[in-house]
């Protein structure tokens, strides 16, 4: 039997060249770890992207299935406000009144929301649909977070979110958003180092089809890739508490008005506010003078109506507009006097918190509205079917098992220490601030470095009397 593979050929000069590249150097192992992620982290993948899909689809369908709550004959003159919150309470007398969104378009209703009933979901209130023109209540539905989802939107955000596990259930989606960057930047280095006449999807057939559609399709899709595995990583349990500290100590946190009535003026001591519900000192009546207050200080449609917890604190009236151009200015005004106590306009947030919006209602779907929601299902459907064809190519390598013959093992040791040294450093810090990506990480280079030392001696016990 020859023994030609071990010497030094012109054919074969990353293997045996005494200075080889980076490229020659990492190309194994990033081929291996996004062979390897890929395998692994894909059914989480494909999980989020089939809910992710079904959420930018919700937006639309929300629209259609609450026809009749959220859209009302345009008339002639809109009722006060205070009135249009008291038919509420007539209708829905339990709980307490903790905001008020007023009607923001002629043929839309006002949600007056509840917290406190009894039957509504922790965290959520009850949105009570109230035509502004007659004051006729139109329906009442559960409804959660700042866009105002209701049950339809609830349903399949939580599904994206958490799989309705809870909050065990998102670990689930950062481990999703901590790997998708990672095997989408791992994929455009394998296609843009491999020759250009092995790209082809044209005149081909078999597994260099599957690849050639795979990584066509994922090179033009890459960069929306790293936009929703950064972005969605924002909001994440571990990594997002890692992000906002860090924003915190570069002085880029988001930003509250002050509700505290005694204080006002200066944003740096901003705290936020809970919802309340009304006290003895406020009264529907109230809620007219504090939506004027708020006009005048130029605050548009659509804006939500925050009732105090307490004689303490004032009403916030805020923007709650998250398409371009965003809407997001704030006032507090206090209920006695009707005038405002602090202000805070978006123009003066934080670079970084003004990113941190942006990036998130983009990703949620609401910045550019239905164009967003489109490109947000193509990438969805990108995701899965770059996900088909690479178990497909798994299957297609040949078959030395059960599934997909494996990429050799070895190929961190073929990394010169000068580069591997700052590439284990640099990922050994990215892991710590992104713990669902470190943690599987150093468990499968734990794993692949157990399996190959077993693997090398096994066949140095088997071999060794025909090497010699």
């Amino acid at each position: 039997m020859s023994t030609a593979p071990t010497t030094t050929t012109d054919e074969s000069p990353e293997a045996v060249a005494p200075a080889p590249s980076r490229k020659a150097a990492l190309r194994p192992l990033i081929l291996r770890l996004h062979f390897y992620a890929g395998i692994l982290v894909a059914p989480f993948l494909l999980v989020a992207a089939v809910t992710g899909f079904l959420y930018a689809a919700s937006y639309q369908a929300e629209k259609i299935v609450y026809a009749h709550e959220l859209n009302v004959p345009v008339g002639d003159h809109k009722l006060p406000l205070s009135e249009q919150v008291a038919a509420a309470r007539k209708a829905h007398p339990q709980g307490t009144v903790s905001a008020v969104r007023p009607s923001p378009e002629a043929d839309a209703t006002t949600r007056v929301l509840l917290s406190g009933v009894p039957g509504v979901g922790e965290g959520h209130t009850l949105a009570v649909f109230v035509d502004p023109y007659t004051a006729k209540v139109r329906g009442a539905l559960e409804q959660y977070g700042s866009t105002g989802a209701l049950p339809l939107r609830t349903w399949i955000d939580e599904l994206h979110r958490d799989l309705h596990l809870g909050e065990n259930g998102r670990l689930y989606s950062e481990l999703a958003a901590s790997w998708l960057w990672v095997i989408a930047g791992g994929g455009l280095v394998l296609w843009f180092t491999r020759r250009r006449a092995q790209r082809k999807v044209r005149g081909v057939s078999g597994r260099r089809r599957t690849l050639g559609l795979h990584g066509t399709v994922g090179v033009w899709a890459a960069a929306g890739f790293f936009f929703l595995s950064a972005t969605g990583l924002t909001w994440s349990t571990y990594a997002g508490a890692n992000i906002d500290e860090l924003r915190t100590s570069l002085g880029q946190a988001t930003p509250s008005v002050s509700a505290s009535v005694a204080a006002g003026g200066e944003h740096a001591g901003h705290t936020g506010m809970g919802s309340g519900g009304t006290t003895a000192t406020t009264t529907p009546q109230d809620l007219d003078k504090i939506l004027a207050a708020a006009r005048a200080e130029g605050l548009g449609d659509p804006v939500e109506i925050v009732v105090p917890a307490d004689a303490s604190t004032a009403y916030v009236v805020k923007q709650i507009q998250r398409s371009w151009p965003e809407k997001q200015d704030s006032v507090a005004v206090d209920p006695t006097t009707g005038k405002v106590t602090d202000e805070l306009r978006f123009a003066d947030y934080p670079l970084l918190a003004k990113l941190t919006r942006w990036g998130i209602d983009a990703h949620s779907g609401v910045l550019f509205g239905l164009v967003n929601q489109i490109a947000l299902m193509a990438l969805a459907l990108c995701l899965v079917l770059l996900i088909v064809w690479g178990y497909r190519m798994w299957w297609q390598r040949g078959r030395a098992s059960a599934f997909g013959r494996p990429i050799p093992r070895g190929a961190w040791q073929q990394v010169p220490p000068p580069i591997l040294v700052p590439l284990m450093a640099a990922v050994a810090v990215l892991g710590y601030f992104v713990p669902l990506l470190g943690i599987p990480l150093a468990l499968f280079v734990a794993v692949d470095v157990v399996l190959g030392e077993i693997a090398y001696r096994r066949g140095k016990r088997t071999h060794g009397g025909q090497v010699a």
